[in-house]
């Protein structure tokens, strides 16, 4: 079968490998000149399953208005709001019922653990070598960010999660370059999840994918689905039909901008993320793997010879204007933790800060499978989740293509979730 797939991010990358893996012709349209440029390009790349969680969650709406006033608050509203950002607003507002949440947390953990079993076995399978290092802790400043906390244990306990509640002595025994004049509580730590680098993965998983036969087109945008036959496409600039068996969309936010001309109103907006990365200055002083900062949302991770620093959920506003705050919030849990890890005297030239869109769903999960249009197929709406879902979603979408069942069970995972 020829296959179009739209989009070279992660989703793409591991969506166009696992299709050409079962033989199919694949091409991949990227509107960038390479591949992992946006979402994918500076993320955490945190993989924990466990903590894998939908934002719509009981409270939330509480929470948001409660940060609104908050400088180092992980969740703020940017401006303009357009009309999608407050129809989506509403949307998840509705979703943050504690039965949806259950229901959405269940659906995002099993694709969350069978797609961290993939990209084992994709990495061990094809011997890929990409930065990353085991365990993840959450750290607690408070015994109010443990109380936070222990719904939230409860039901990692249920997922057969293993985890420990350790104090900060033993915390400093398992990352002992922890800021030493840093009074906290104590962590949760993880010792099966892990960090590792998304961009990394996505480059020699492209290369993989060409090495086999998918065929990478770069700096071309798609314009429109055709909608009588959404398997033909038409390329910005170019009148002539490119005909194909079937579509895959994972264009992220773009995704819904096609769709919409052939009657599928997927509401998805951009939830933007924010990064910084820097040098390592002195080993000793760096983190070994990656820590969660539970009160203000923000990770830091160790990727090979640099650190990252990731967090914010920002609704509204424009990917090109970077919120001062957002950024100084990050060099702040830094400097709370790890003051000696990054090299930061010369900001310019040396740390990359960065912003991306994340492809959300008001309640939480992707949408993965037959759009109920004939030829066209969906693997979208991943959120800030993506990388630790691509794997998993890749391998169950090309299943699904193939006309066998997913090895889980895909049952609030395809587009009849949206009514």
């Amino acid at each position: 079968m020829r296959v179009a797939v739209i989009g070279a991010g992660i989703i793409g990358i591991t969506t166009a490998y696992e299709l050409a893996a079962d033989g199919h012709e694949v091409t991949v349209i990227e509107r960038r000149s390479a591949a992992a440029e946006e979402t994918s390009f500076a993320n955490a790349g945190v993989v924990a399953p466990g903590y894998v969680t939908p934002w719509a969650a009981p409270g939330m709406p509480g929470k948001v208005i409660s940060y609104l006033f908050s400088r180092h608050a992980p969740v703020k509203l940017g401006l303009p709001l357009s009309r999608r950002d407050i129809a989506w607003m509403w949307k998840w507002s509705r979703a943050c019922k504690l039965e949806s949440y259950l229901a959405n947390r269940a659906r995002l953990q099993r694709l969350a653990f069978y797609s961290r079993e993939r990209l084992h076995q994709l990495t061990e399978e094809l011997k890929l070598e990409y930065d990353g290092s085991p365990g993840y802790m959450v750290l607690l400043r408070s015994e109010k960010d443990s109380k936070l906390v222990q719904p939230g244990l409860q039901m990692l306990r249920e997922a057969g999660v293993a985890f420990r509640e350790i104090g900060a002595h033993e915390v400093r025994q398992i990352e002992p370059a922890l800021n030493p004049d840093t009074a906290f509580l104590g962590a949760v730590h993880l010792p099966d999840d892990e960090v590792a680098n998304c961009r990394q993965f996505a480059l020699l998983l492209k290369n993989e994918a060409q090495r086999i036969g998918v065929d990478f087109v770069f700096n071309t945008a798609v314009a429109r689905l055709d909608t009588t036959q959404p398997a033909t496409l038409f390329l910005a600039g170019d009148n002539t039909p490119y005909r194909f068996d079937s579509v895959v969309m994972c264009a992220g936010l773009d995704s819904a901008e096609l769709l919409r001309p052939l009657g599928l109103n997927i509401p998805m907006t951009a939830v933007y993320g924010y990064s910084i990365s820097a040098p390592i200055r002195e080993p000793l002083n760096a983190p070994r793997s990656a820590l969660m900062d539970e009160r203000y949302k923000v990770a830091i991770s160790r990727l090979g010879n640099r650190v990252r620093v990731a967090g914010s959920a920002e609704i509204g506003g424009s990917l090109d204007h970077k919120r001062a705050s957002s950024i100084q919030t990050l060099y702040k849990v830094l400097q709370d933790w790890f003051p000696g890890a990054a090299q930061l005297s010369n900001k310019g030239a040396s740390v990359q800060e960065w912003k991306g869109a994340r492809p959300m769903l008001p309640d939480g999960p992707p949408i993965i499978g037959d759009s109920g249009i004939s030829g066209l197929w969906l693997n979208l709406g991943h959120g800030s989740s993506g990388w630790a879902l691509s794997c998993g979603s890749a391998r169950a979408l090309a299943d699904l293509m193939a006309g066998r069942p997913a090895d889980i069970d895909m049952q609030g995972l395809d587009i009849s979730r949206l009514g």
